[in-house]
């Protein structure tokens, strides 16, 4: 195929240019600079200039591709106002992609978090929470896959909190960027509640397989590794800096807090059963290890 990607040099994006490649597909990514262009050029992928807010641009891009895969976000979590101005954002770019598709039956995959679930580990068949800081983007979500009833194989996969490669990445990446500036590698509450992680590589495939083969309608969980102990993630980033380990209150992370808070292990069983995917890269804590002083 010949696949429109958003968010093509990110963390993620990057990684599933490379394995889309590697499977023989063509890549189309947005660059919204040179130095983006300049990086798919380097791996054999071309460019259409634009950021999500060009809709003209990402609507013909859409339009012309084979299949459309999502990871674009503005990651500006400084503010409620900035995490709501970055949904509204996606939101339009997601409906204009959308609104080019439907009727074609072309593939579209789409982002979102894996939910939490209080008392358990959640599942794909769970719905994503509507409320809080982020909970915009679920509405969005939701209302793509529905567009599977127009003509769109829509499908949603859900990432982890954190999705990290060479030691960086995700929530375990903002753990480690707070503790090099206060000097504590801290966590919020009491440490026990667990996140559950990926390696953009491993996400990568996932991707790639939805865009291949996943029906409409349906979402899929990204997660390696079903939860560990925020504590247990601060200890090796404590250890690797030569910081202190200890909890510090949930407003040191600013809008995140009630969601670092939050024990949300996530299972990925189906996912692995129904579309063959099998994580195989460096868990979390071992990527952790690659953290530099």
């Amino acid at each position: 195929m010949d696949v429109f990607v958003t968010g093509a040099t990110g963390n993620i994006g990057s990684a599933v240019v490379a394995e889309l490649l590697a499977n023989g597909h063509t890549v189309v990514g947005l660059a919204r600079s040179d130095t983006s262009a300049a990086k798919l050029d380097a791996v054999g992928a071309a460019s259409v200039r634009g950021d999500l807010a060009d809709l003209d641009v990402i609507r013909a891009a859409a339009a012309v591709a084979d299949g459309v895969i999502h990871l674009a976000f503005s990651n500006d979590f400084t503010s409620f106002e900035a995490v709501a101005a970055g949904v509204a954002e996606e939101t339009a770019a997601i409906t204009a992609i959308g609104d080019a598709l439907v009727g074609t039956g072309k593939p579209f995959v789409i982002c979102s978090g894996t939910p939490w679930v209080d008392g358990r580990t959640s599942l794909e068949s769970d719905p994503l929470p509507t409320e809080g800081p982020v909970g915009g983007r679920a509405v969005t979500v939701n209302r793509t896959l529905d567009l599977a009833s127009r003509g769109v194989r829509a499908s949603a996969v859900r990432l982890p909190r954190t999705v990290h490669r060479n030691g960086d990445g995700g929530f375990a990446g903002l753990l480690t960027q707070v503790a090099r500036t206060s000097g504590v590698s801290g966590y919020p509450s009491d440490g026990t509640q667990r996140w559950p992680a990926v390696h953009a590589a491993d996400a990568a495939s996932l991707f790639r397989l939805a865009l291949e083969k996943a029906p409409g309608g349906t979402s899929w969980h990204a997660v390696g590794d079903e939860g560990d102990p925020v504590r247990d993630i601060a200890a090796v980033i404590g250890r690797r800096l030569g910081v202190p380990v200890q909890q510090v209150p949930e407003e040191t992370y600013g809008p995140l807090g009630a969601i670092f808070a939050m024990d949300q292990p996530s299972s990925s069983a189906h996912t692995r059963k129904a579309l063959g995917w099998t994580p195989n890269h460096p868990s979390l804590l071992e990527d952790l290890e690659l953290i530099q002083p």
